[in-house]
């Protein structure tokens, strides 16, 4: 009940972290969302860490609970054991007594026995052996009776004796495995002891495996949270990206048709104007003339970008860091690095703390952008290749083609 109770408490928080981190966004220019972007993704990169904790930790939990079941299993079988081995022990004991029973009932037939020839041969005294003396037809009838009740009390001594032995080997045996028995029962009973404090603690790592799932679920709640707010920032910064594209498109088709009137006036103007005005037409055409467009982007980055593009059209392969036989996204990123004597990590997400962040608005050739689960190598002009998907393979892409996490610069 008492563990409902928190878990019902920490979703109840996790709740309300959800709903103040995914709030309507405040800011309203693309300078104030890009800040917001990078606090928001440095706060996800803390919560993801922080994930990567917990589940580290609840792992290390989990291997000691499978210990421990491991464990109980083994204590639960010794007591089964035990219990057995106690039971035929009680069933030899009791054969024993039957046995150490059976040998004193003879043994005391047996004495009761020799008393009665005993008393008759010799409590009479001298008449009996007169009376077996003048009843002997002769000498050697005579030494043959005598020899006959000596072997004959030798008989019995000795069948007493053999009694006594069998008596004493049997209660000795009955003392030994009494003893057996009592040790059984103490190992078991340590056995128990053992299982007990087994439980406790098996109990105990339960509720904190369980603890664990909890700050799991508040994390991946939070990481979510952070996630959308990235998203819809990234949203808005890509919809004032287009208005301002917008917007310029528009200036320069004022001031091409500005251009073309005052170009118009002028022309009209030299042809009524002579020298001075072609003078004049000439000084404007030298003054509005305009500039060729620069190279996108150059050093280093560009060659890494311009590397990467040879590979357009190369296969996709999950797991895969060849450029020729087939990679996947961040494999294909390491591979192209790795060309020109860079090391980065393997997997998409630790890319994505690689090198130093910049803001898209700042992306140069041979930048890496991280999407969340998929990365990719901006080449400029609002493009990047990346390793796509198996049908399509490597490919160029339009860089804003999904919410842009982080930019990140090797080079």
């Amino acid at each position: 009940m008492r563990r409902k109770y928190i878990r019902a408490i920490c979703i109840a928080i996790s709740f309300l972290c959800f709903l103040s981190v995914v709030a309507p966004v405040s800011a309203t220019t693309i300078s104030d969302l890009q800040k917001d972007v990078k606090q928001n993704q440095s706060q996800l990169n803390s919560v993801n860490k922080k994930i990567s904790g917990y589940e580290d930790e609840q792992d290390a939990v989990e291997e000691e609970i499978n210990d421990l079941d491991a464990e109980m299993v083994a204590l639960l079988t010794d007591i089964n054991l035990i219990e057995e081995a106690i039971r035929d022990k009680e069933e030899d004991i009791a054969q024993t007594q039957q046995d150490y029973d059976a040998a004193v009932a003879v043994q005391e037939e047996q004495y009761d026995s020799m008393k009665i020839r005993i008393r008759f041969m010799y409590e009479r005294g001298d008449a009996s052996y007169l009376e077996m003396f003048f009843g002997s037809s002769g000498m050697g009838d005579m030494m043959n009776k005598a020899n006959y009740v000596e072997e004959l009390y030798e008989y019995d001594r000795g069948l007493l004796e053999e009694y006594k032995a069998t008596v004493q080997q049997v209660a000795e045996l009955q003392d030994e495995l009494e003893e057996e028995k009592s040790e059984l029962e103490t190992s078991k009973t340590e056995l128990e002891d053992e299982q007990s404090y087994v439980e406790e603690v098996l109990a105990q790592k339960k509720e904190e495996y369980e603890n664990y799932s909890v700050m799991l679920s508040k994390a991946k709640q939070e990481a979510a949270a952070y996630t959308a707010k990235i998203k819809q920032e990234t949203a808005q910064i890509k919809k004032l990206e287009e208005e301002e594209r917008k917007r310029k498109e528009e200036e320069e088709r004022k001031r091409k048709e500005e251009e073309e009137r005052l170009r118009q006036e002028a022309l009209l103007a030299s042809q009524g104007g002579g020298e001075d005005a072609e003078s004049s037409s000439d000084s404007y055409e030298e003054k509005t003339e305009t500039p060729k467009p620069s190279s996108s982007g150059g050093g280093k980055g560009q060659q890494i970008a311009d590397f990467a593009c040879k590979y357009i059209g190369y296969p996709y392969r999950a797991g895969g860091t060849s450029l020729t036989e087939g990679a996947d996204c961040s494999g294909f990123v390491m591979a192209v690095y790795q060309a020109f004597g860079y090391s980065l990590p393997r997997s998409s997400y630790a890319q994505a703390g690689a090198g130093r962040e910049v803001s898209y608005s700042e992306a140069q050739p041979g930048d890496i952008i991280y999407y969340g689960g998929h990365v990719g190598i901006y080449i400029g002009g609002g493009q990047i290749v990346h390793a796509s998907t198996e049908r399509t393979g490597i490919k160029i892409t339009s860089a804003t083609y999904r919410s842009i996490i982080t930019v990140r610069r090797i080079v």
